[in-house]
């Protein structure tokens, strides 16, 4: 559900037309981030903000319903169990695509996607790509704060992916992203099989299929700043089973 106060119809009308795109930030037990998160995507004019939040049990709903009661521009989707991230995402991009956002970024609520990076991301989907990565692996991104472990991770995926699938990027799993509604509108949001960071993965490869153009931005990534990460050793598995099945599949 998108929550709009019943009283503010007017201001309804001026702000969302202004605020071309939707920011969809799925969420899941992000109590502590997501108030400053979404203050801080409201204070660009061109950005609403939809939340899809999996029943979260320590109230995250409850929080982005408040600040929607009295903001426009922020919108909730409460779905009743946890589903995946991929299904959060997809959710989504169907409610912002029915909204008519032009354009569609992706983020996660934990403060590793820096918010002010959001304007350059949009600027590169409007002016020289279909879908814009924010990217760790190209020169002037990189991570801070990470293991070994975990960089050995991330980089040895993204290496495998690229091999096994053809992708013309270097970080085709991060989930700091800006689609054109195109390209939403374009590949097959119902067939989409991966709900882990897999996830990523597959809307790079059909984005790429589908002909249209991918371009990456240098980002840094720091490690959350709250809570912990629901990286684990199943979605891990979930991404190395996936690549394979995506190359074999005639999408």
């Amino acid at each position: 559900m998108t929550l709009l106060h019943p009283t503010k119809r007017h201001r309804m009308s001026t702000d969302v037309a202004l605020a071309d795109c939707t920011v969809v930030i799925p969420t899941y037990n992000e109590r502590e981030n997501i108030t400053e998160l979404i203050q801080r995507i409201l204070e660009m004019s061109r950005f609403r903000v939809l939340v899809v939040d999996d029943n979260s049990p320590d109230g995250t709903a409850a929080v982005v319903a408040e600040l929607a009661d009295d903001e426009p521009r922020v919108g909730l989707l409460l779905r009743p169990e946890k589903h995946g991230l991929g299904s959060a995402y997809v959710a989504g991009f169907r409610r912002a695509l029915a909204e008519g956002a032009a354009f569609i970024c992706e983020m996660d609520a934990d403060f590793s996607h820096d918010p002010s990076y959001l304007p350059q991301l949009l600027a590169a989907a409007e002016t020289r790509y279909d879908l814009a990565l924010g990217s760790r692996y190209v020169p002037g991104g990189g991570t801070t704060d990470w293991g070994i472990i975990r960089q050995l991770i991330s980089r040895g995926g993204n290496l495998y992916a690229r091999a096994i699938l053809g992708l013309p990027v270097m970080d085709a799993t991060g989930g700091f992203r800006c689609y054109r509604r195109r390209v939403l509108e374009t590949i097959n949001l119902d067939d989409i099989q991966s709900n882990g960071y897999a996830f990523q993965i597959e809307l790079v490869y059909r984005t790429m299929r589908a002909g249209f153009r991918i371009g990456e931005l240098p980002i840094i990534f720091p490690d959350r700043r709250v809570g912990r990460s629901k990286m684990s050793r199943r979605i891990v598995l979930e991404a190395l089973i996936n690549v394979w099945r995506l190359r074999f599949r005639n999408l």
